[in-house]
């Protein structure tokens, strides 16, 4: 019997040798969780229960429980890189399976899926096209290496000063650009078609006399309509058009894009008595632009940013949290599936209330405590020499009593 009740005693301390040795193996693996082993003593029993004089049947190890504490947070400087500040697993989709994992070292395939080191897809919620995600649905993450479309300028706004001092010039009645005295004041600025070519926008201003002035558009040295009229209070603000919108008409670009109409937004345009001056422009149109980078904010929202300026939001990273995280199964590679135990994947986004955030360009190490798992061997050593030693105890115990049974 006591021989049993040793050898419980060697098994239950070599496996929580094994335990210590996993997690120093394991001590630099990005995203690992230390694992503790939990023991439980073992008793004979009847219907009744244990009996008062039981000695019991030794040790089993009950558990292998992973210690979900938070590592500490490393900087990498690979903007694909995240960690989880707090609760909360990364959602991947391995064939099909949805798995969790602190792991967050993430690459991009050769279809620009956003991948572990292990081949499994990252999840987010996708778009909406009203700027929210869809939190009911799940989707991989691609980070598409195409180009940007373009847009075409459909508005644009120019904040300027008109000199209340101008005269007219005088060949007002025969405005051409070619003629510097036909106007008084000129600006431009660029503007895209739908295909992404740019234009050059060009605006003259002619002093027609009491607080009016006449502009004319030209785009690429084509004039685009007829003259609008601007006029201004005797205050220097601007009174007509009363929305401060002027439309010049339709331009036909020559690169084969479609018809060009912009709405040109004067409403910020005064007339005082001081030099002509424009201090701001700007249009809504933009050109083709290739991909730059990734930037994941601290809800996890990933957004592509382009050579244009623009920027693409490619979704949101889908946390999980578990009613029990002791309960999920390790499956390797640092990844975990949902078991009864553990409760099934309640879903969130980085920041909501029980949701870590998430830190890009970072990673989570290990949360293996050297010192700790050290001491924690030394014990376990221990504990198996203690059962050798009873074993070989028993051994001298049992050949004692042969040698008895021998000389009787």
């Amino acid at each position: 019997m006591s021989f049993d009740i040793a050898l419980s005693g060697l098994t239950a301390a070599n496996q929580a040798l094994d335990v210590t040795a996993n997690n120093l193996a394991n001590a630099s693996t990005v995203g690992f969780k230390q694992s503790t082993t939990e023991f439980s003593n073992l008793y004979a029993s009847t219907q009744q229960g244990v009996a008062a004089t039981a000695v019991g049947n030794g040790v089993s190890v009950s558990e292998v429980a992973s210690q979900f504490a938070q590592g500490n947070i490393q900087s990498t400087g690979n903007n694909l890189d995240m960690a989880v500040s707090g609760n909360g697993f990364f959602t991947v989709s391995n064939n099909g399976a949805m798995e969790y994992t602190r792991d967050g070292q993430f690459q991009v395939n050769s279809s620009g899926n956003v991948v572990t080191a292990s081949g499994a897809y990252l999840q987010v919620y996708p778009p909406l096209s009203n700027g929210a995600y869809n939190t009911g649905a799940l989707s991989d993450l691609n980070v598409s290496t195409g180009v940007s479309a373009p847009a075409a300028t459909t508005t644009a706004s120019i904040t300027a000063n008109l000199p209340a001092n101008a005269a007219t010039p005088p060949d007002a009645a025969t405005f051409s650009p070619t003629d510097p005295n036909s106007y008084n004041n000129t600006t431009s600025m660029t503007v895209y078609d739908s295909l992404g070519a740019a234009h050059t926008a060009t605006m003259y201003f002619t002093n027609k006399g009491g607080g009016t002035w006449n502009t004319q558009l030209y785009i690429d040295g084509n004039a685009v309509g007829t003259a609008q009229t601007l006029t201004y209070s005797n205050s220097g603000t601007l009174t007509a058009p009363a929305n401060g919108v002027v439309n010049f008409g339709t331009y036909a670009p020559t690169t084969g894009a479609a018809n060009m109409n912009i709405n040109f937004n004067f409403q910020n345009t005064t007339q005082y008595g001081s030099n002509f001056d424009v201090t701001a422009e700007s249009q809504n149109g933009f050109t083709t632009g290739q991909l730059t980078g990734i930037s994941i904010d601290s809800t996890g929202v990933v957004q592509a940013q382009y050579t244009n300026g623009e920027t693409i939001a490619l979704g949101q990273v889908a946390l999980a949290n578990f009613a029990n995280p002791q309960g999920l199964q390790q499956m390797g590679s640092q990844n975990y599936s949902a078991t009864n135990a553990s409760g099934a994947a309640v879903m969130g986004m980085g920041g909501n209330s029980g949701y870590g955030t998430i830190n890009d360009g970072s990673v989570e190490e290990s949360n293996v405590d050297t010192t700790t798992s050290l001491v924690d061997m030394i014990t376990q050593e221990r504990a198996f020499q203690a059962n050798s030693q009873m074993i070989q105890t028993d051994n001298q115990i049992t050949q004692s009593i042969i040698q008895i049974g021998s000389n009787g």
